[in-house]
């Protein structure tokens, strides 16, 4: 029986009572201040003052303690709009935001659906704003869009690790790096590449999303109106 369906010991009499809710919110706030690695059974058990025997009548095992971390922050991500151009939009954006503030999150995205009930109230609302999209085409636009989103996030959730690894922010990071390319672009080796370094718009890690996600919204805008 998986987890969704699998009830939880009956409550009992106890120095510090137990619930899988507790226990789950426990390990979010281990993974939001010291990432994954922070989180097993023994370290959120020590975190809620129990012994690691206590967690087994709840959560079977750490697989399972993460994919309820996952559903329950799911719970924080809620497609809204009346149109699925928007509603798309919504899940786009509001995922970003949501891995943004559980960086942890960015390493469990994507891999096979996820089935908490969190996870499927949200794709219940997105797939119902699909409504003009033939059946066989529903899931096709959504993994497109959620493909885009989890490799952007990746992205950026990197750049941030990267930042506090090496103390250095993207523009310190580009100026320490800037004599290089400037010795390897005069070789002419790379004209189209180096035009774009050069000439083109540096934007930042927002604008750089929603022109993105503007781009795949035309692209999925355009197939179905055609």
């Amino acid at each position: 029986m998986l987890v969704w369906e699998r009830p939880e010991p009956p409550s009992r009499p106890a120095p510090a009572s137990l619930s899988r809710e507790r226990i789950v919110r426990a390990a979010i706030r281990l993974a939001d201040a010291d990432g994954l690695e922070a989180v097993s059974l023994r370290k959120v058990a020590a975190a809620l003052d129990v012994g690691p025997m206590r967690l087994y009548g709840y959560i079977a095992s750490k697989e399972e303690l993460l994919d309820l971390m996952v559903d329950a922050v799911h719970a924080e991500i809620r497609p809204t709009g009346d149109h699925w151009r928007e509603v798309l939009r919504s899940l786009a954006e509001s995922t970003r935001h949501v891995a943004h503030q559980h960086e942890w999150l960015a390493d469990l995205l994507g891999g096979r659906p996820r089935l908490g009930p969190n996870a499927l109230a949200g794709g219940e609302i997105v797939l119902a704003a699909l409504d003009d999209v033939g059946v066989d085409a529903k899931m096709p636009v959504v993994s497109a869009v959620n493909s885009y989103v989890i490799g952007a996030v990746r992205r950026e959730i990197a750049e941030r690790r990267a930042e506090r690894a090496t103390g250095m922010d993207e523009k310190r990071w580009q100026s320490a790096h800037g004599p290089y390319l400037e010795r390897t672009f005069a070789t002419g080796r790379f004209p189209a590449l180096e035009t774009v370094v050069r000439d083109a718009v540096h934007l930042d890690a927002d604008q750089t999303f929603r022109i993105g996600l503007d781009f795949l919204l035309d692209g999925i805008e355009a197939r179905f109106s055609g």
